[in-house]
């Protein structure tokens, strides 16, 4: 049998200890920002700005659309597609799944993937399993590789930020998908793709619902703690060693005080709670559900499950809609009975939140 742990936000702790069952949670693209300059401040906070909560949300996100690059394989149930789409002047690739059986215009969920050494990763490493389950069930996927993964432009990106900017503008460019409603978008992040989900949440009122599984840490003071600050000029030097932390993006072209500013802010607690979209739940429009294993851990290659606490707490306490449920005995990917019954779930919770949305 399988063991779960359930909290809802603004309900008391409930413990389940068979098969769940779905509990509900409780309860266009955004208009140009303005031209927006900060007060004077320091040179690193101005320097950092741009990838703070507050800068990205006044960054000029780009509209295109997804070119299909070639055609993978076609299921009873799907098409696979691998794809294209610009974001801020790259050129990103992914991977598309849309239902081969349904209505003309199905809803969509991004579905954003944890880390993966570059040098082995295969487009839609993280999300396969997942995206097959979820076109089964009428939904479009779409899972963006991240700038410098797969065959990607590489750029810069601090704290998530650029992986953040990557997968909003693939949600800008859903409308180019004959088959998408875009008015109808849900996302799915695992892993590293969990601490994305959190920035876009905070940046764009688009998503309608979220899904965290096995997620790091929406406190990126918990992430530099744990696995240091960006690789400087090297991203593949952390796959090779703990001395930096790969997940960041750091060009050496970049300027030298750029890259200053980047390693100062990484140890100010001020400015990292500026970056970090832990301190901004209020900005949170979409309900979430937040899953993790009780067994996972850093020290084989997954997450704290403190860490989906932490983000649970940081909902409840904003009065928003969430949901945390703890699979005793999993790891950082779940198996067996355990996976079945979270995308049991997280189907159920999309169909409410994505499929049948009005607004």
């Amino acid at each position: 049998m399988l063991a779960l742990i359930f909290l809802a936000a603004c309900q008391p702790a409930v413990a389940i200890s068979s098969m769940p069952t779905v509990v509900p949670s409780i309860t266009s693209t955004p208009s140009p920002a303005p031209t927006f300059t900060p007060s004077p401040t320091s040179t690193v906070s101005q320097l950092m700005y741009p990838y703070t909560i507050d800068g990205l949300r006044h960054h000029q996100f780009q509209s295109g659309k997804i070119t299909i690059t070639s055609t993978v394989e076609t299921t009873d149930i799907f098409t696979r597609y691998l794809i294209s789409y610009p974001s801020d002047g790259l050129t990103i690739t992914g991977v598309m799944q849309i239902p081969v059986h349904g209505k003309p215009l199905f809803p969509v969920i991004i579905m954003n993937h944890g880390y993966f050494d570059r040098e082995g990763y295969v487009p839609g490493d993280g999300t396969y399993r997942a995206a097959e389950y979820l076109n089964k069930y009428g939904y479009i996927t779409l899972a963006s590789d991240y700038r410098s993964w797969g065959k990607s432009d590489i750029a810069l990106s601090f704290f998530y930020s650029g992986l953040a900017i990557d997968v909003i503008n693939l949600m800008n460019a859903v409308p180019s998908i004959p088959q998408a409603d875009p008015n109808r978008i849900g996302m799915w992040g695992h892993s590293m793709g969990g601490g994305v989900t959190a920035k876009v949440l905070v940046v764009d009122p688009r998503v309608k619902a979220a899904v965290f599984y096995s997620t790091v840490s929406a406190d990126d003071a918990d992430l530099i703690s744990l696995w240091g600050t960006g690789c400087i000029g090297d991203i593949h030097a952390g796959e090779v060693s703990t001395d930096c932390n790969s997940s960041d993006i750091v060009p050496l072209s970049l300027s030298s005080d750029l890259i200053d500013a980047y390693r100062a802010a990484s140890f100010d607690s001020d400015l990292l709670h500026q970056i970090s979209p832990i301190y901004r739940p209020d900005l949170v429009t979409a309900p979430v559900e937040i899953s993790y294993g009780t067994k996972d851990s850093p020290a084989i290659g997954g997450a704290l499950p403190e860490w989906s606490k932490k983000l649970y707490q940081a909902f409840k306490d904003a009065g928003k809609s969430a949901q945390l449920f703890g699979y005793e005995g999993q790891y950082h990917s779940f198996n067996g009975d355990a996976w079945l019954a979270f995308m049991d779930r997280t189907t159920q919770f999309f169909d409410q939140y994505v499929k049948n949305s009005t607004q």
